[in-house]
């Protein structure tokens, strides 16, 4: 990759969309610990603990899936020149950069990924003041992609984005971070596009326990974890949302130094890869199969005219 490659800035959230999936709102405030941030009719939008106007929304659609993933650029400057950079390395975007009028403001754009998902870039956002609250999510710490083209999707996501590859699971899996986090998107070898699961980030273990204990108390066990993946060397908690979205708590995700971290493949045939503390051990078939996801066509339909 060449040195004057832009690279897209921290993930900043996700979008969801289903049918009547904004009902379950009071399953994220109650149960989840986010808090409603701005309700726009069909599409609710919710925060964390951190400084960013929102990380999560729900929005009421008849197809299951994503419906964009957020991003922030540091400055229209960069925002400008990452539009640029797309187009050029044959990227498909939506539009010029233009003030976003969502409510929540901001200056950017959207394009497609190869698997027609609607990846959001913006700037000028007004941050928030953060919250107080170790036992509540504080932000979006990444997003997990099945993809039938994971080398593909790899390739534009490094050549386009800017993105680093972290790790590899296997063949299986590719860890990619935008900022020291290990990773902000990940992907999976897929037969189909769709979400695998989109992680929460906890301040520390401590938080991490209580929210799954939080979880205990209103009736829901993991249904997969508490353990501590080799990737990454994160904790992990897994939940099936009450729309069926696979969500994860998380804490204290590896965080990369860019001048000695060096990629290593995990073997699949170690156990200890994929728990570390071996209290969870591998999924479940049960829970491989719900994280494959329900197929999610994207937004193929905007290239028509293309």
């Amino acid at each position: 990759m060449s040195a004057e490659t832009i690279r897209v800035g921290a993930l900043r959230g996700i979008v969801m969309r289903g049918p009547a999936i904004n009902e379950t709102l009071a399953f994220y405030e109650e149960n989840w610990g986010l808090k409603l941030a701005r309700d726009d009719k069909d599409t609710i939008f919710l925060r964390g603990t951190g400084n960013e106007p929102f990380i999560y929304g729900l929005k009421n659609d008849p197809t299951y899936g994503i419906e964009y993933i957020h991003f922030a650029m540091p400055d229209r400057q960069s925002v400008e020149a990452l539009h640029r950079q797309i187009g050029d390395r044959g990227g498909y975007v939506l539009g010029e950069p233009a003030e976003i009028g969502d409510g929540f403001g901001g200056y950017g754009f959207e394009m497609l990924d190869p698997d027609d998902r609607r990846l959001r870039f913006t700037c000028e956002i007004g941050i928030i003041d953060p919250i107080d609250d170790p036992v509540r999510p504080r932000k979006i710490s990444h997003v997990v992609l099945n993809t039938p083209d994971m080398g593909g999707t790899e390739k534009f996501y490094i050549d386009v984005l800017g993105f680093r590859v972290s790790d590899y699971s296997a063949d299986q899996m590719v860890f990619l971070r935008c900022s020291t986090d290990h990773h902000s998107i990940a992907l999976v070898r897929g037969n189909y596009p769709s979400v695998n699961h989109v992680a929460f980030e906890l301040p520390n273990i401590d938080g991490f326990m209580r929210s799954i204990g939080r979880m205990k108390q209103m009736g829901q066990v993991p249904s997969w974890g508490p353990g501590r993946h080799g990737p990454g060397d994160n904790p992990f908690a897994y939940f099936v949302s009450p729309s069926g979205f696979v969500i994860e708590f998380t804490s204290e995700l590896q965080q990369i130094d860019e001048q000695a971290h060096i990629a290593q493949i995990w073997s699949r045939d170690n156990p200890e890869n994929m728990d570390r503390w071996m209290t969870a051990g591998p999924p479940t078939p049960a829970m491989r199969a719900v994280m494959q996801g329900r197929p999610d066509p994207g937004f193929r339909h905007l290239r028509a005219n293309s």
